[in-house]
């Protein structure tokens, strides 16, 4: 999910560097979301695992 998020992150900037903002408003807030889904289901892993070695 990482690397999807790095990958539209790149499509963002070269969009930008290209002149597409459109295009790049649209890949940088689409990396933003899978970086932020990617972020919660990591907190939600690390503390499952924590909950499991504790019991």
């Amino acid at each position: 999910m990482l690397r999807w998020a790095l990958f539209f992150l790149g499509i963002a900037l070269v969009s930008a560097f290209c002149g597409f903002y459109l295009l790049a408003n649209i890949s940088a807030f689409t990396a933003k979301i899978i970086f932020i889904i990617f972020l919660i289901l990591s907190i939600l892993s690390f503390i499952d695992s924590f909950l499991e070695r504790k019991s």
